[in-house]
């Protein structure tokens, strides 16, 4: 397939992205990596006039730890993210998560803003990001906005940003209780069914739990029926184990294609919740 023509145009800065955002009218779109953007412009489902790259912005990469937060810019590829010497001790989860990410040219190349704004329903970061209660920091042309993981998530390829706003960074509170599992596509290491499980634990008992699910639905979602049934209660297999049974079986739909029916995707949410909570768990 090949895309429809276009102008390509360099970004130096975010104020330069969005100037030149709006000047285009409607037919502008920013570009970093391509991995999500190229491919729907390649079936000609995306047919923008101008291409914004953003990749090489000096502030829209990089990761930080900031007023007890971690920070990571959304122009970070995810081989960055996966190989981050204080991510990987602060908070393992994100990137564990960043390294199953399809193959090392994505990961070298894929960015975490890009993969947020996007929102796959099979994509591995929205769920992480769900588990954590991470903020999405977006500017736009009437100054800063912050979203929330839970309210940003809100339909297949939909998301609560404006045409007119750009990510900025994704900011989360660091936590090692946490862990990711997914049952992936073979080829493209997408999610078939993917649990990312955070625990919040004190004097030997969940105090919360947040446990983000991808791949089985329209868009990520948090399996609060999960959550319900471990907050309070004693940190241990015997707890895991069943709360980990009532996953996904308030799903009204759920995802069914080439790689997996309905009532498998539904058969394997309770499995992958569990490993996730298990290894969350080990890390307690």
């Amino acid at each position: 397939m090949i895309p429809t023509s276009f102008e390509y145009v360099r970004a130096t800065s975010l104020e330069d992205a969005l100037a030149k955002l709006k000047a285009a009218n409607g037919s502008g779109k920013f570009i970093a990596g391509g991995h999500s953007l190229v491919p729907l412009m390649k079936l000609r489902l995306s047919e923008p006039q101008l291409l914004i790259d953003i990749g090489r912005i000096p502030d829209l990469a990089g990761i930080s730890e900031r007023d007890g937060k971690m920070v990571i810019g959304a122009g970070t590829v995810h081989h960055d993210i996966a190989t981050s010497s204080v991510i990987r001790e602060r908070c393992p989860v994100v990137a564990d998560a960043a390294a199953m990410i399809g193959d090392p040219q994505v990961r070298n190349r894929g960015t975490i803003g890009g993969s947020v704004a996007h929102a796959d329903p099979s994509a591995d970061m929205p769920a992480v990001l769900l588990a954590l209660d991470a903020e999405i920091h977006l500017k736009g042309p009437n100054g800063w906005r912050v979203v929330k993981a839970p309210d940003f998530f809100r339909d297949l390829f939909t998301v609560d940003m404006a045409h007119d706003e750009i990510i900025a960074s994704i900011q989360f509170a660091p936590l090692r209780t946490a862990a990711y599992a997914k049952l992936y596509q073979r080829a493209s290491h997408y999610a078939i069914v993917g649990v990312a499980a955070a625990l919040h634990v004190s004097g030997g008992r969940i105090a919360s739990a947040a446990i983000g699910l991808t791949g089985a639905a329209s868009h990520a979602r948090r399996l609060t029926n999960v959550e319900r049934a471990l907050a309070g209660q004693p940190l241990s297999q015997q707890t895991i184990a069943p709360a980990a049974q009532v996953a996904g079986v308030d799903l009204a739909e759920v995802n069914s294609d080439i790689h997996a029916g309905a009532e498998y995707r539904r058969a394997m949410i309770p499995v992958f919740t569990r490993r996730a909570l298990e290894s969350a768990m080990a890390r307690a």
